[in-house]
């Protein structure tokens, strides 16, 4: 395993962050650092994502950096640039994998059956997202894809405080990704000191 998927093992749960405006990435940054989850997944699914994504590597360089719903190859070349980590995708694009790869870049592609878990492998990859994870199956999908596959899964979708360690117990499992620490409403208020509790006891689940 190397070294980044060594430092993902480490992390309760990966927050998976949509972010509506860039001026918050930096605070947003200082609350996932300070509250002991160092890590985030900005999703391209707004305009904002590029410059938070820029804002929060600034503040805090050692921060664990993912670009997540990461759909075409131009998406790809902006992670880059705004200086990610590695580049999530909720499903299975040959087109992206390969580019990914043809870059350096470490992609964890979302799989969720046998069929895409064959196609990552052809690909060399064995660390994969699992989405929708809850909608795909949840816990009894993922232990029947880990008794035929070699893969370590990251499961996305549907997870929160009740149902994680469900996920987190099983050996194939690498991390989990959830929302529920990073709600909406709560950046866009600027709420950091209640983000900030809900991240402290997500770090500790």
């Amino acid at each position: 395993m190397n070294q980044l998927l060594e430092r993902i093992k480490k992390l309760n749960v990966v927050p998976v962050i949509t972010i509506n405006n860039a001026e918050h990435g930096a605070p947003l940054a200082k609350a996932l650092v300070e509250n002991g989850l160092p890590c985030a997944e900005v999703t391209f699914r707004t305009p904002a994502a590029v410059q938070a994504i820029k804002n929060m590597r600034a503040a805090y360089p050692e921060l664990l950096i993912a670009a997540g719903t990461v759909l075409t190859t131009e998406q790809v070349d902006q992670a880059i640039e705004a200086g990610v980590d590695f580049i999530v995708s909720p499903g299975f694009n040959p087109k992206i994998v390969a580019y990914c790869q043809q870059k350096n870049v470490i992609i964890i592609p979302g799989v969720n059956n046998p069929s895409l878990v064959e196609q990552a492998l052809e690909f060399n990859l064995t660390t994969l997202k699992f989405f929708p994870a809850e909608a795909s199956g949840g816990v009894a999908m993922l232990k029947a894809l880990s008794a035929v596959y070699p893969v370590k899964f990251m499961p996305t979708g549907g997870i929160g405080v009740k149902n994680i360690k469900e996920y987190t117990a099983l050996p194939s499992v690498l991390v989990c990704g959830g929302s529920w620490m990073v709600p909406n409403e709560l950046i866009d208020s600027e709420n950091w000191q209640e983000l900030g509790k809900l991240i402290a006891e997500a770090a500790t689940i």
